[in-house]
């Protein structure tokens, strides 16, 4: 019987290793316009996002947005938008993205008091929608379809 990442491997999906944090959270690295970052996986964020910090380190172009972000712990956070930005995780890459930007001081001083690294931003449902995400809980995996 083959194992779920042979199946995987075989219908055209790569695998990115995913670090289990002091927070519980699923962190990844990927990277935005040829810059590498470090995120946190969050199926529930229906978008993607980065810090506004990270404007000019991610080389984004923004613009203001309408859109209040809401998450945990915050809510009607201002927001900019960025558009056609190039992603990659692991293997899998897509241009024209777009990505929320916001205040994440409350995601990452909570990381800190947990003794966690910052990280970039989150990677959303989004994302994970274009890829055909599969999440392998137990081994530590995320699967993207090429």
């Amino acid at each position: 019987m083959e194992t779920l990442k042979e199946f995987l491997i075989n219908k055209g999906y790569s695998k990115v290793k995913l670090k289990f944090t002091k927070t519980n959270h699923f962190e990844i690295k990927a990277t935005i316009n040829g810059v590498k970052g470090r995120f946190i996986l969050d199926t529930g964020a229906s978008s993607s996002c980065v810090g506004f910090e990270a404007i000019d380190r991610f080389n984004l172009k923004v613009k203001d947005s309408e859109i209040k972000a809401v998450g945990a712990g915050a809510s009607d956070m201002l927001t900019q938008i960025s558009t056609s930005n190039a992603i990659k995780v692991g293997k899998w890459k897509k241009n024209r993205i777009a990505l929320i930007l916001f205040n994440l001081s409350h995601v990452n001083n909570g990381l800190i008091s947990h003794d966690a690294d910052p990280v970039d931003g989150i990677i959303g449902a989004d994302i994970l929608k274009k890829g055909k995400g599969i999440i392998d809980y137990e081994k530590k995996y995320l699967y993207l379809k090429l």
